[in-house]
């Protein structure tokens, strides 16, 4: 019989199958909500304006519509991967996100059809996105979890380089009606793998590998505790500034003087950035303490912010893309990996539901706020991108009280694996 240390070492092996799932996995997030909405969002706002003359208030409620409509099923879909294979919710998530996409080819200048499909995408974002894979590839990986959770969200990182310049190009040679075509197009590629490979790993395999491998606390225990609220906290501001800023980004540069291209190469180097990221952290959480990279990448945020704010080359602006994602694309990585490692995997997924609705919040307002201001003062002012700043600043400072609840909680897993029972509220 095998030894746990020994099924443990599989995980080093090319031959171990959780690679296969996490290579499908990496892809199906390579082309989901993640890289396609928020990071090719901006490129349409001229375009449609030039089209239909809406404001940018009223594209960038749509962003908010579909931001909120994530906070609100998020919980609901995490129930749904917390009871049925994976493939059940993730497929038909992917064939109804890639029709909403291209059904954006058909706008008209009723400005009610925007906001309808982006309400339909944010009912199958999470479906799609790293959220759904995140429980399977939970339930494969335990010694090697940091960086196989790091290699899955740099699928989001690729997605976000290769996407905005295919998108842009599209835009500009064939118009914005094909370029929507094209996202929906894109965002089928993740279904073969999907429906070939993504499995949870067999419960008596994780029972071999781990000892009780679903205990965890339940969702109200969870709910008790402060960890959980800092988290969803620090959760909604790095939400605000992230998707306030990378939702308006290729319009604050161009209003800097610079081309839609440099714009489009800006997206794609916080996207490049995010991936070197996130390996870095992937590499680093199983190590340091997840507590402090949280700190340093929420901090980096804040400065990348600040410099695109007043970005005037497309030297500056490639630099603060490239720190904003360096930045933006690890935080991602330590959410996920903090819930696990305090509160178990009985629950995950409805607690990193949760936790999307605190980031569903956070991303409704943020676009929605500064789409607002723009509007009353017709340009992005550096002090609204400064805004932006001040609050992944919020969350830095936040990121330092995170060890306040710990010790209960520690406590707490400690009589669990003693007794040998799941935790309960």
């Amino acid at each position: 019989m095998k030894t746990n240390t020994n099924l443990l070492d599989q995980e080093t092996s090319i031959r171990y199958p959780g690679w296969n799932v996490l290579a499908a996995a990496f892809t199906g997030v390579m082309v989901s909500f993640a890289p396609i909405v928020p990071y090719t969002f901006s490129l349409f706002l001229d375009p449609l304006h030039q089209a239909f003359g809406w404001k940018r208030e009223a594209m960038g409620g749509a962003f908010a519509l579909a931001a909120i409509t994530v906070a609100f099923v998020s919980p609901l879909i995490g129930i749904l991967l917390d009871r049925f294979p994976p493939r059940r919710i993730i497929l038909p998530g992917i064939l109804v996100f890639a029709l909403g996409l291209a059904a954006l080819s058909r706008l008209t200048p009723h400005i009610v059809q925007f906001y309808a499909t982006f309400f339909v995408i944010g009912l199958m974002a999470n479906a799609t996105a790293q959220f759904a894979y995140t429980r399977t590839i939970l339930t494969w990986f335990t010694t090697h979890r940091g960086i196989a959770l790091a290699l899955l969200l740099t699928g989001s990182g690729v997605g976000s380089i290769l996407i905005p310049p295919l998108t842009e190009w599209m835009i500009q040679h064939h118009g914005w009606r094909s370029g929507y075509l094209l996202l929906g197009g894109i965002a089928t590629l993740g279904f073969p793998l999907t429906a070939l490979l993504v499995r949870n790993r067999p419960e008596a395999a994780i029972v071999r590998a781990e000892h009780h491998a679903d205990t965890g606390m339940t969702v109200a225990a969870a709910l008790r505790k402060t960890a959980f609220w800092i988290l969803a906290f620090i959760t909604i501001l790095s939400a605000f500034s992230e998707n306030g800023l990378v939702t308006n980004l290729a319009p604050i540069l161009t209003q800097h003087g610079l081309l839609a291209t440099t714009a489009a190469l800006a997206l794609s180097v916080r996207g490049a950035a995010g991936i070197i990221g996130r390996l870095g952290v992937g590499f680093a959480i199983d190590r340091v303490s997840p507590e402090r990279i949280q700190s340093l990448v929420l901090a980096l945020t804040a400065v990348g912010i600040l410099i695109l704010a007043f970005a005037g080359s497309p030297r500056a602006a490639l630099l603060g893309a490239a720190i904003l994602g360096v930045g933006l694309g690890s935080e991602a990585d330590v959410g996920p990996y903090l819930l696990a490692r305090y509160f178990g995997r009985r629950h995950f997924s409805v607690l990193y539901g949760l936790t999307w609705t605190a980031y569903a919040i956070g991303g409704a307002t943020g676009p929605l706020w500064i789409g607002h201001m723009y509007d009353r003062a017709g340009a992005y002012l550096p002090r609204f991108i400064v805004y932006l700043a001040v609050a992944a600043l919020g969350a830095v400072i936040l990121s330092f009280f995170l060890k306040c609840d710990q010790e209960s909680i520690k406590s707490e897993q400690e009589i669990t694996a003693n007794a040998g029972v799941p935790l309960e509220g």
